[in-house]
C-alpha cells in the first residue's frame, strides 16, 4: 500500500511559489522541458486541486444549512477519488460516500503500474471532455452546467497526461495534494493566483513564444489603477491571452469593496463583470484557469478569433453584453492579419492592431473607458490610410486623454524588444487636449524590469512618498539644483493635475490637440484651393479640346491640350497630396518630449584627449599591480 507523505505547512508566497517550483523540477525531468510544456500540465492537475477544494467547501456550506448541493464532478472523476493520496489512518478524510479519500488511486496503484496513466487517458479526460461538448454531436452540451463548461474548456487541450513516469505522475500529485483545503480562502487563492502567475512569466520569457500572450503585471497594474474600474462596470479583454488584466482588475475592484461587500455585489463581481475572448488554443484554457485562480469563479471567456468573429467555443460569453465599460488590453505587436479579418473593419489593413483599435471602438459603450498598449509605429505612422483614418476615427469619437511613453525594455522580459505606449482614452467626447508623460529615459531590461515604483504607485494605486521612489526614477532630476527641495514629478503624483500648468514638467507635457488640427486646416487651405482651382482649369481645358477636335484641329494643338490637361491634373493631384500630407500629420502621435534635457559636452578636443590619457594611465598602472601580485 501507499504510504502518504505528510502535508507540510504552506503559510507564505515565497514559501509556495518554492513548493510549486518543486512540482515544475518534477515535470521538467518527465517529458515536460520548457515552460510552454510544464504550465499546461499543471494547470489542469492544479484546476482539479482546486475546484475539489472549491466543491467539499461548498458541499459543508450547503448542508450546514440544511440545502442540497449539486457538484460538479461525481465519483470516481473527483481529485478526491483518484489523485488525493490514500490512507487507512482512522482521521485520513472521507468522501461523501464514505469511502476514505484516494480509493480509486490505491485500486489502481495495486492493479500494477501502468494503471492510472489508463485511468486519466482512457476514462477521466474523456469523461471531463464530455462535460460541455456531446461526444455525438459535437455541440455544447445543453445541460452542462456553467462550471462543468469552465471545466471542459480547461481540459479542452489535454488530449493524454504528458508526464512520462507513473512514479513522477504520483510524486506530482502528492505535492499538488498538499494545497489544503483549508488554504482555499481569498488570501491564498490571491497567494496561490500570484504564485501561478510567475509561471505564467516564464511561459513570457525570452526565446519562448509564450511571451505573445504576457503583458509585465506591473505594466497592468499601473494601467488598472489609472482607468481605475468600479463596482458594476463591465471590464473586458478583447485578445486576453492568459488573463492578466481582467485577473488584476478584479484584484483592483475587490479590494476597494472593502472586508464586507454585500454577498449580491460579490456575486456581480465573480459573474457578470469580467469578458474576454481569447484565439489560442494553448492559452485559451490557461486563461480559464488563472482567472478562477484569483477568485473569478464564474469566467465569461470566447473562444475565437476576435477580428474574423468566428467562434471556436462562445458558451461561456453568453450573458456578454453589446458594449463594455471599461476596456483594459495589449493586442499583439506586429501581427498581419488576412483578409477574412480585415473585411470586418472600415479601414482595411493587415496590421493587428490597427484592427484591433478599430474593434475596440466599435465595443467601447458611450462613457467607457479604455486602457491599451500599443506599439510606437502605430502611433508615428502617417504613411498608410488605414492607420491614419483609424486614429482620426479614436480622436473624433473619443477623448484621448493621456499618453504614457514606455521604455523601450518593457517588454524584453516577454521575448518582444519593441518601443511602447499606453493610451488613455474615453468615448462621448473629441479629443481637445492630450497629456504626455515620458518614461522613456529609464533603462528597464530582463534584470531590471518595469516596476509600479516607476509610475510613482504604490502596490494599492497610493501615490509613493519621494523617499519610496526608485533612484532609477529620480537620479537624474535630483542632480539639478533647480530642482531640490520640490516634490518628484512622478506619473501617479501629476495624473491628476493633467493638463493644467500643475501637470507640466520636465517629464510631461500637454498637447492641444484641436489648436493643432486648427493650425493644420489653415495650411492645408491654400492647397485644397489650389487644388479645387486646377480642377476647374482642367474641366475648361477639355471643354476646349472637344472644340478643337470638332473643328479638326492640328494634331500638333491636340497634342499640345492634351499635355497640358495632363500636367494641370499631375499640377492638381500635387496640391491635394500636400494637403492630405498636413492633414495626416496631425494624427503623428507619437511622444515627443519638448522639456527633455540635453547634456552636451563642453570639453576641448585637448581637453577630451587628455583625459582619454589620463584614463589609459589609470589602466595602465591597474595592469602593471596585477603583473606584481603574478610574479
Amino acid at each position: 500500500m501507499q504510504k502518504p507523505k505528510k502535508a507540510k505547512t504552506i503559510s507564505s508566497t515565497q514559501s509556495l511559489s518554492s513548493f510549486v517550483k518543486s512540482i515544475c523540477d518534477i515535470m521538467r525531468r518527465s517529458n515536460c522541458a520548457s515552460a510552454l510544456q510544464y504550465v499546461p500540465e499543471l494547470t489542469w492537475i492544479l484546476f482539479l486541486r482546486i475546484l475539489d477544494a472549491q466543491e467539499e467547501r461548498d458541499r459543508g456550506a450547503a448542508e450546514a444549512v440544511g440545502g442540497t448541493f449539486t457538484p460538479a464532478l461525481v465519483s470516481p472523476f473527483r481529485w478526491q477519488d483518484w489523485a488525493a493520496p490514500f490512507s487507512e489512518k482512522p482521521d485520513h478524510p472521507i468522501t461523501g460516500e464514505g469511502k476514505p479519500f484516494g480509493w480509486k488511486r490505491q485500486e489502481l496503484f495495486a492493479k500494477g503500474d501502468g494503471n492510472l496513466f489508463d485511468f486519466i487517458n482512457a476514462e477521466l479526460l474523456p469523461h471531463l471532455h464530455g462535460l460541455d461538448i456531446d461526444a455525438r454531436t459535437g455541440l455544447p452540451n445543453p445541460a452542462a452546467s456553467r462550471k462543468q463548461r469552465i471545466i471542459g474548456r480547461i481540459i479542452t487541450a489535454v488530449e493524454r497526461v504528458r508526464v512520462d513516469s507513473e512514479t513522477n505522475l504520483r510524486d506530482i500529485l502528492d505535492k499538488v495534494h498538499e494545497i489544503s483545503i483549508d488554504n482555499i480562502d481569498d488570501t491564498h487563492f490571491f497567494t496561490l493566483s500570484q504564485v501561478y502567475e510567475d509561471l505564467l512569466l516564464k511561459m513570457g520569457e525570452k526565446n519562448s513564444d509564450g511571451g505573445q500572450f504576457f503583458t509585465p503585471r506591473e505594466v497592468i497594474r499601473a494601467m488598472v489603477h489609472t482607468i481605475d474600474p468600479q463596482p458594476g462596470e463591465t471590464v473586458y479583454d478583447p485578445c486576453c491571452g492568459t488573463g492578466g488584466f481582467l485577473a488584476i482588475a478584479y484584484e483592483h475592484i475587490a479590494r476597494n469593496q472593502g472586508n464586507s461587500p454585500a454577498s449580491t455585489d460579490i456575486d456581480t463581481l465573480k459573474h457578470d463583470t469580467f469578458f474576454g475572448r481569447e484565439k489560442e488554443n494553448l492559452v485559451f484554457p490557461i486563461a480559464l484557469a488563472n482567472l478562477v485562480l484569483h477568485g473569478i469563479d464564474q469566467p465569461n471567456l470566447w473562444h475565437g478569433n476576435t477580428l474574423t468573429k468566428r467562434a471556436t467555443y462562445g458558451a461561456l460569453f453568453d450573458n456578454a453584453p453589446k458594449t463594455f465599460d471599461v476596456l483594459l488590453t495589449n493586442p499583439p505587436f506586429g501581427g498581419k492579419e488576412g483578409n477574412d479579418a480585415q473585411k470586418n473593419f472600415a479601414f482595411e489593413t493587415g496590421s493587428t492592431q490597427v484592427l484591433f483599435v478599430q474593434d475596440i471602438l466599435a465595443e467601447l459603450a458611450p462613457g467607457g473607458r479604455c486602457g491599451i498598449v500599443l506599439d510606437e509605429g502605430l502611433l508615428f505612422r502617417t504613411n498608410e490610410s488605414a492607420f491614419v483614418e483609424t486614429k482620426r476615427k479614436l480622436v473624433d469619437e473619443c477623448s484621448l486623454w493621456c499618453v504614457i511613453s514606455l521604455p523601450g525594455g518593457v517588454f524584453s522580459t516577454a521575448g518582444a524588444g519593441v518601443k511602447t505606449n499606453l493610451l488613455f482614452f474615453t468615448k462621448g467626447k473629441k479629443t481637445e487636449k492630450i497629456w504626455y508623460y515620458d518614461l522613456s529615459h529609464i533603462k528597464v531590461g530582463k534584470k531590471t524590469p518595469m516596476t509600479l515604483g516607476l509610475f510613482g504607485f504604490g502596490t494599492d494605486g497610493e501615490t509613493l512618498d519621494d523617499s519610496l521612489l526608485p533612484a532609477t526614477l529620480t537620479a537624474d532630476l535630483l542632480e539639478d539644483e533647480a530642482s531640490h527641495g520640490k516634490p518628484f514629478p512622478s506619473y501617479a503624483r501629476l495624473f491628476s493635475s493633467r493638463g493644467t500648468p500643475a501637470g507640466e514638467s520636465r517629464y510631461s507635457w500637454t498637447i492641444d490637440f484641436a489648436d493643432r488640427r486648427k493650425v493644420a486646416r489653415e495650411e492645408m487651405q491654400p492647397y485644397l484651393e489650389e487644388a479645387a482651382h486646377l480642377k476647374g482649369e482642367v474641366v475648361t481645358l477639355k471643354e476646349k479640346l472637344k472644340v478643337l477636335r470638332k473643328n479638326n484641329a492640328t494634331t500638333a494643338e491636340i497634342e499640345d491640350f492634351e499635355l497640358k490637361i495632363k500636367d494641370t491634373e499631375k499640377s492638381s493631384r500635387d496640391a491635394l497630396a500636400k494637403a492630405d500630407e498636413i492633414d495626416a500629420s496631425v494624427f503623428d502621435l507619437k511622444a515627443v518630449n519638448p522639456n527633455v534635457v540635453t547634456r552636451l559636452d563642453l570639453r576641448t578636443a585637448d581637453e577630451i584627449i587628455g583625459n582619454i590619457e589620463e584614463q589609459g594611465k589609470i589602466v595602465a598602472d591597474a595592469l602593471n599591480t596585477l603583473k606584481g601580485l603574478l610574479q
